[in-house]
């Protein structure tokens, strides 16, 4: 049942920091879930675990964390997108 609610949370984690980027998280609800994950991990290594945890995950770390995460993914894919059209024109 610990699982579930790591899954929830953690999703959850991921989709508010898709939210407050005004980004949308690459993989729906799966990449939501990925983002909470990585991203808790993440700000748990830039900022420590202090705050509220639940689930698992201190909330505000891992949603600093994700935040994060998921502006990095968003311009690493906006790259890469550039990329693939780069010396192609519109017809």
């Amino acid at each position: 049942m610990e699982i579930i609610w790591m899954l929830i949370v953690g999703g959850i984690i991921g989709w508010l920091a898709g939210l407050i980027t005004g980004r949308d998280v690459p993989g729906g609800i799966i990449g939501s879930i990925i983002a909470g994950f990585i991203g808790s991990w993440l700000g748990g290594l830039i900022l420590g675990s202090w705050g509220p945890v639940i689930g698992g995950f201190a909330i505000i770390p891992a949603i600093i964390g994700s935040i994060v995460l998921v502006l990095i993914v968003s311009f690493i894919l906006r790259k890469m997108g550039q990329n693939n059209n780069h010396g192609r024109h519109a017809k």
